[in-house]
């Protein structure tokens, strides 16, 4: 348990400074970045990010592959991912007692409607589809995860989800994950991240430069009110 403990302690030691932890939230959403672009989101120079980089990646936090002569950076594993989704709620709800600006920032709306969570929708739009397939049936949230019913494998895959190619892994297949923003689960796991890269396929919600948020294209409003009965006409203006 002590060595427990210490590891657990230096985790957070990692985690706690701002800069390192400005690059792991700008991995979040599962893609890898240079370490000359994960500088520039930590406002330090490119030798102190090295040092950053480098201690997180011993920490087996983040994973460096090398292609040409840049390294590129991601998250070691979908449970750095949702560690940080984790952090991030609890840190959100330690702080909705105190005021907010008067005007959030443009930013700020884009991810509460709809982010990327490493590889899974969140925000909003992740919510309103997991209360839309618990609803229905199709997904189960249990006390210790959750599962991927019969008529789930079913529903997704007649919505063009392939889940009958997936290989085996060590990953968990379906579970909730606490949604930092909404206080409320959104899907997780392999299926989660099945159905992210379907809608990413089909167009209805296409990534925005430097952040997680997603936009929702004209398409993708009527999609998610077609086929999942979510009315996403009153948020954000399409671009």
């Amino acid at each position: 348990m002590a060595s427990l403990n210490s590891r657990i302690a230096e985790v957070a030691a990692l985690i706690g400074d701002p800069a390192r932890t400005n690059m792991l939230a700008a991995l979040m959403d599962g893609r890898a970045l240079t370490a000359t672009e994960l500088a520039t989101v930590a406002g330090v120079s490119p030798q102190t990010a090295s040092g950053h980089l480098g201690k997180l990646a011993v920490a087996e936090l983040l994973a460096m592959e090398r292609q040409g002569r840049h390294r590129y950076y991601r998250l070691a594993t979908p449970l750095v991912g949702q560690m940080l989704e984790g952090i991030m709620a609890v840190a959100g709800a330690q702080s909705a007692g105190a005021p907010r600006p008067l005007r959030p920032t443009r930013i700020e709306d884009e991810m509460r409607l709809a982010r990327t969570c490493y590889d899974h929708i969140a925000g909003r739009l992740g919510v309103a589809l997991a209360d839309r397939l618990t609803g229905e049936g199709h997904v189960a949230f249990l006390p210790d995860g959750g599962e991927l019913t019969a008529s789930g494998f079913d529903f997704l895959a007649g919505f063009g989800v392939t889940l009958a190619d997936c290989r085996p892994t060590r990953r968990i297949f379906c579970r909730p994950c606490l949604d930092w923003s909404e206080r409320r689960p959104h899907i997780a796991g392999r299926a989660g991240a099945l159905l992210c890269e379907r809608l990413l396929t089909l167009g209805w919600v296409r990534r925005r430069a430097s952040t997680r948020a997603l936009e929702i294209t004209r398409a993708g409003r009527a999609g998610f009110l077609a086929r999942f009965c979510i009315d996403l006409r009153s948020a954000a203006p399409i671009q």
